[in-house]
């Protein structure tokens, strides 16, 4: 609580574009601060219709060195198919980004986890020992991720003399929205921030609005945690886009500093 008494995002109306199932924490820490989540899912995670391309590599998992799981969302999809099938094998390593992805990761099990101290992304897993050119060349890498995303990793890796293949474990689809809930909001003024966690969230928001901001929704602040999604942002014709640190924690932060409330 402030030192006026205020709860630090009093009032303050914040969308939420997480996937659905996946904004409950957020919301829950945005209402516990005062504030008024507002969901609106840029982005809907969904299993796989045929999971056979995960159940053939179920039977080679040992040929691996190392696996790499780009998200929480990769963790969950990758390991409730794979689970079923077999044992995790001790001699794959295993590797990730980010403290959700490590804490789905412990969920399962995975006490030994590399990942990044810092930066949480795949600039940040690419300087790590174990990926070093010296390190990394001549190894085999997986990559559960989701159907298409960057190659920086896996490109880098076979750069450095590594076989990679990437192997997909979930679909990320375009949710059905009604888009003029935001653009309303806007004009009477009743939004104060919009948080956005990835870029393909902010091209779908785009396409559901139909290719354009409306000046009112242009104007609101949005709250952005990581350059590439920041400039994406931008380019959307977001007026105001600020960079928070990662994780729940790193867009409250940002939100309270924002709206000039100490934290609660």
């Amino acid at each position: 609580m402030s030192a006026d008494g205020l709860l630090p995002l009093a009032g303050r109306r914040v969308v939420v574009t997480r996937p659905a199932g996946q904004a409950d924490a957020l919301c829950q820490e945005i209402a516990r601060r005062g504030g008024v989540p507002i969901r609106f899912p840029l982005m809907a995670i969904e299993p796989l219709e045929d999971p056979s391309a995960l159940h053939a590599l179920a039977a080679r998992l040992e040929d691996f060195d190392y696996a790499f799981f780009v998200s929480p969302n990769a963790v969950e999809h990758a390991l409730k198919v794979l689970s079923k099938v077999r044992d995790w094998p001790a001699r794959v390593a295993v590797a990730t980004v980010g403290a959700g992805s490590e804490r789905a990761l412990a969920e399962h099990g995975f006490d030994r986890v590399i990942a990044p101290k810092s930066g949480f992304d795949s600039e940040a897993v690419l300087a790590l020992p174990a990926f070093a050119p010296q390190a990394i060349r001549g190894r085999r890498v997986v990559v559960f991720r989701g159907d298409g995303g960057r190659e920086l990793f896996g490109d880098t890796l076979r750069e450095r003399g590594a076989e990679v293949e990437y192997v997909t474990c979930y679909r990320r689809t375009r949710p059905q929205v009604a888009p003029q809930l935001l653009q309303e909001l806007a004009a009477r003024a009743e939004l104060d921030a919009l948080s956005l966690t990835s870029s393909e969230g902010v091209r779908n928001l785009i396409a559901l609005l139909g290719g354009e901001l409306s000046p009112e929704l242009a104007a609101v602040p949005v709250f952005a945690s990581h350059p590439r999604i920041v400039a994406q942002a931008g380019l959307a014709g977001f007026a105001r886009v600020i960079e928070t640190a990662p994780g729940d924690a790193g867009l409250l932060d940002a939100l309270q500093t924002h709206f000039g409330h100490s934290l609660g």
